[in-house]
């Protein structure tokens, strides 16, 4: 948005992900990223790979992005980030193997398609209105516990 529109402006450093190069190169990870995650035994070797790639970019983002929060030390922002980034992470990677293996790898592209549409969308309105953005991750999170949770009573054995 920052290369096409005047919707936001972006400062040193980050006006470098306006570059060209830097755009294809972010587009063909994002391709590889989405198809990875649609097949079901790839997904969990990508989420392997990507649990030490994952939480030190969300550290390194966090950190470097310290400027809007100027009272926050870097090795607390660093942690936040990581500790942020993390959390994410260990949820879908937690959650990927149980949807593989109660449909067979049949509910993975369904998950996964899931993903992308509320990430995507979630990224969307955090450019254009950031306190609705909030409420709406605030929202996932209650809707996405809550339906763990009918799923993990649904597996229990009934006891007598």
């Amino acid at each position: 948005m920052g290369r096409y529109t005047d919707v936001i402006q972006l400062g040193q450093p980050w006006n470098a992900l306006e570059n060209g190069w830097v755009l294809l190169v972010l587009v063909v990870l994002l391709a590889v990223e989405m198809t990875a995650d649609k097949i079901p035994a790839v997904d969990t070797i990508n989420d392997a790979i990507q649990t030490i790639v994952r939480p030190a970019a969300g550290a390194v983002l966090f950190a470097a992005s310290n400027n809007v929060v100027t009272e926050i030390s870097p090795v607390l922002a660093l942690t936040l980030g990581l500790v942020m980034a993390g959390s994410v992470h260990a949820a879908k990677a937690t959650v990927r193997p149980v949807v593989t293996a109660t449909t067979g790898g049949l509910g993975n592209p369904v998950v996964s398609t899931a993903e992308d549409v509320v990430a995507g969308g979630l990224t969307l309105v955090s450019l254009l209105m950031p306190v609705l953005a909030a409420a709406l991750m605030l929202v996932v999170i209650i809707v996405l516990a809550t339906l763990f949770r009918r799923f993990l009573r649904r597996r229990q054995p009934l006891t007598s």
